[in-house]
């Protein structure tokens, strides 16, 4: 267990390393985030109406916060499979490393980026009218969600960055995941104007139950139309913890072994 901690800080200094020496990949993951906040703020807000206190923008940022965490799916996934499209895998191999070293160290690098990711996003909220009025511990208890839900879809990721392997199939299908998720969800409106059927469906989608765990958080009121009663409705943070601990629990040793048997 002490090797394979070792092992993984390792990789994840080669993932920052990465960041060093190609700043053009931390620049594009920072400005897309922004780009959707005032993407959102300014050209949909304006549309969509809320009786939120503070406006669309108060509603607004706990979804694309989710949304973004949601990202390092497809992101991981893909910078999986570039590294064993590249041979790293293999070279891997030939060092005395631990199994799971490599897999571990990846999801930790791209929860060190989220963080970053985040902060830079909560800048960019604040300047354009975002305000929590729940109190520091609270909205730190908020980052805190979002940086573990971000780190247990990280894990889907390396599964399906081991499973697909080429890079341009794996972004592809790490959007086809990510996009549904968070488009049918609470994330950019409320979902009392989708048809019932799907009210339903969007209240038990895990990015739904995290957007409104983190308003709840943040000190703001959730909207819910047919689900008003249903479990994820009345009991955000509660759903969100419980889907973060069954997909940890369930991808985890499902990538570790597939990356073994990748590497045997």
């Amino acid at each position: 267990m002490k090797h394979l901690l070792s092992d993984s800080i390792v990789i994840t200094k080669r993932q920052i390393l990465q960041l060093a020496r190609i700043p053009e990949l931390l620049i594009f993951s920072t400005i897309q985030p922004v780009m959707f906040v005032l993407l959102f703020r300014f050209v949909f807000g304006g549309s969509i109406q809320t009786s939120q206190p503070g406006g669309y923008v108060q509603l607004l940022m706990p979804g694309i916060f989710v949304q973004t965490v949601a990202f390092t799916l497809a992101a991981t996934a893909s910078g999986l499979a570039q590294d064993m499209t590249k041979g790293l895998i293999d070279r891997f191999r030939s060092l005395p490393i631990s199994r799971g070293a490599l897999v571990i160290g990846r999801t930790f690098g791209d929860a060190l980026l989220n963080i970053l990711v985040l902060a830079v996003m909560a800048a960019a909220g604040f300047a354009v009218g975002w305000r929590p009025t729940s109190g520091f511990t609270r909205v730190a208890l908020g980052f805190l969600f979002l940086f573990s839900f971000g780190y247990a879809l990280s894990w889907i990721g390396i599964y399906v960055g081991l499973v697909v392997r080429d890079a341009r199939v794996v972004q592809n299908v790490g959007f086809l995941v990510t996009f549904p998720m968070t488009f049918l969800s609470n994330a950019f409106a409320p979902t009392t104007g989708m048809p019932r059927a799907l009210q339903y469906v969007a209240e038990w989608n895990p990015v739904s139950s995290m957007v409104a765990a983190c308003r709840q958080l943040f000190g703001l009121k959730n909207e819910f139309g047919a689900t008003a009663t249903s479990w994820p409705s009345q009991h955000p943070l509660e759903t969100s913890l419980l889907y973060i601990i069954i997909l940890m629990a369930i991808f985890i040793p499902l990538s570790v072994r597939k990356y073994a048997n990748s590497s045997s």
